[in-house]
């Protein structure tokens, strides 16, 4: 069998119809994040409705795999309560800004939201961990994905889970957040850097499959790393790389900028806005560059 593997979406349709042309003849899997377009990174104009219609049947029917991302999860909470009336993603200005073309699709708290968040749940689990392959759009961790098969062995989310997983309130919870948005390191004071839309932030991803240890090569998602702090990152947050011996694994997410390459022999992140791609694999224990397919877009202008 031979798989293709789709990073983020972010409801740009030309970008899902150049990658499904790539992976004709093949199973494509998709890495979550069909949602919520950035006018930074989209060909043409947001299309959350028809990114949708053109993934759901092809999963439905078993044509295609696909993963949970942050920006799904993120909708299903955000259409949602608790028992006391409180969204279960707080409607801030930054959450709804981030949202913005899946709420000019859907609308907010109505009934077409809530089917399709209900439809993410039944239909995207958090993670595939088979013995050979193994998907996630952010971050897989063996600790946190056993926290949740203890709970949901098949990776899908209940809408009983939803309230501890809006609060972080259980390790449960933060786990689920965790491997749909990636490991985060507090900045030390005064430091913050500015994301891609110009939000000041004092939270910094890591690159899991790498172990690099100083704050400005572990960073990810940083549009200026000059904005971090020098130094080695702290002990809590050094971790080891992904092994070098466990089962191929995919993930999304973290934007990352220049060429697409591998960094890892047996993990690998897809998601370069800028240079978008697919991976081809066929099996292969290590990953292989010639495997790294660029689709045929027009350029985008980078962020400066």
């Amino acid at each position: 069998m031979v798989y293709t593997i789709i990073p983020d979406i972010h409801a740009d349709l030309v970008r899902l119809d150049a990658s499904l042309a790539l992976a004709k003849g093949s199973v494509p899997v998709f890495l979550g994040d069909f949602i919520d377009a950035n006018a930074k990174f989209l060909h043409g104009v947001p299309a959350d409705r028809a990114v949708l219609a053109r993934v759901k049947p092809m999963i439905e029917q078993g044509e295609a795999l696909a993963v949970m991302g942050n920006h799904e999860l993120n909708a299903i909470l955000y259409h949602r309560r608790d028992a006391a009336g409180v969204p279960l993603r707080a409607h801030s200005e930054k959450n709804r800004k981030q949202h913005d073309s899946f709420l000019d699709a859907y609308g907010l708290e109505t009934q077409e939201a809530l089917t399709e968040g209900a439809w993410f749940l039944t239909h995207l689990p958090l993670f595939i961990d088979r013995p050979d392959l193994r998907v996630v759009h952010a971050f897989w961790d063996e600790a946190l994905v056993t926290i949740i098969k203890e709970r949901r062995p098949d990776g899908y989310l209940r809408e009983e889970d939803l309230a501890e997983i809006g609060r972080e309130s259980t390790e449960f919870g933060r786990a689920v957040k965790q491997i749909t948005s990636g490991r985060e390191a507090s900045l030390p004071a005064p430091y913050a850097f500015h994301d891609f839309k110009g939000e000041a932030r004092h939270e910094v991803r890591l690159a899991w499959w790498r172990d690099d240890q100083t704050w400005r090569s572990a960073a990810l998602s940083v549009p200026d790393v000059n904005e971090l702090p020098e130094g080695d990152l702290p002990p809590e947050w050094r971790a080891a790389a992904y092994p070098h011996s466990a089962p191929r694994v995919f993930a999304g997410h973290y934007k990352m900028e220049g060429a697409p390459a591998l960094q890892h022999p047996r993990a690998l992140c897809l998601d370069y806005p800028f240079a978008p791609c697919v991976y081809r694999w066929r099996g292969e224990q290590d990953l292989m560059p010639e495997n790294l397919i660029l689709l045929d877009l027009p350029a985008l202008e980078p962020v400066s």
